[in-house]
């Protein structure tokens, strides 16, 4: 068993914590469980050992960065009092070709939609998650190149 803690002087930041349990039966599988007791199952590729049943940990971390801004930039756009109806974000990544694989490019393309909304509210939504809010993106813009795009759809 793995345990996660976020700690700094012996004192745990904002209470973040989860449990990794590998699981023997299912070849390289292993279920997470966040310190909000929810459950996340990641497997490894077949010539790892692993039997494709679940997205792969780098998967889940890239997921995770996608959730992270696109809450973000809801949540902005919300707070500005603009009519967002929808918001979606795909990310491509390329990894380093040696370990440690870190990303080492990430392109984030949001599809926003909603009534009325503007270009120059969504640009500096994103640019806001980007540059102040989102963890994640802040974690991997130390070894990656990240651009953005956006197109604002009428809904």
């Amino acid at each position: 068993m793995l345990r996660c803690n976020i700690q700094t002087r012996g004192a745990t930041i904002a209470g973040m914590d989860c449990t990794i349990r590998w699981i023997p039966s299912a070849g390289m599988a292993f279920v997470a469980e966040t310190g909000s007791g929810h459950l996340l199952t990641m497997d490894g590729a077949p010539d790892g050992g692993g039997r494709n049943l679940a997205p792969r940990p780098m998967e889940t971390v890239l997921a995770g960065t996608g959730a992270c801004t696109a809450y973000d930039v809801v949540l902005i756009l919300k707070r500005g009092r603009h009519d967002v109806r929808g918001c979606e974000v795909r990310l491509e990544a390329e990894r380093a070709e040696s370990d440690p694989k870190v990303f080492t490019r990430l392109h984030f393309h949001f599809r926003v939609s909603g009534r009325g909304l503007k270009d120059d509210a969504v640009a500096r939504a994103i640019e806001l998650s980007h540059a102040k809010y989102c963890s994640a993106t802040a974690m991997l813009a130390n070894t990656a190149n990240i651009s953005t795009g956006f197109e604002v759809v009428e809904a």
